[in-house]
């Protein structure tokens, strides 16, 4: 079965930084030729995109709210998309979910805490 294990959330200050990472297993194809993303949820809001990137890591995409502060990578030796998060603010905070897209193939994480707070 198709598993997406995020991990690296927590507890920071305004200001900070976190790496959430997420490992896939299970794909039916190799890793590296789906799309990857990495979405949140807070709370009373709908879940937004955060950012995406391509297979092979190619195109990427933020939301406007974290450009400049947030970089999407991937490692596809390991199987594995990381969202780095600087310059955090309390309107970061939220429940991040690592997604896999391929056509209509689509899975979700269960997702990691994220709370910015001092």
């Amino acid at each position: 079965q198709v598993q997406l294990v995020e991990s690296g959330g927590g507890l920071v200050q305004p200001g900070g930084s976190l790496r959430l990472s997420c490992a896939a297993s299970g794909l039916t194809f190799a890793f590296s030729i789906y799309t990857m993303g990495w979405y949140r949820q807070a709370p009373g809001k709908q879940r937004e995109l955060v950012a995406s990137i391509g297979s092979f890591g190619g195109t990427t995409n933020y939301a406007d709210s974290v450009k400049g502060r947030f970089t999407i990578s991937r490692d596809n030796a390991k199987n594995t998309v990381y969202l780095q998060m600087n310059s955090l603010k309390p309107d970061d905070t939220a429940v991040y979910y690592c997604r896999t897209q391929l056509k209509s193939y689509d899975y979700w994480g269960q997702g990691t805490q994220v709370t910015v707070s001092s």
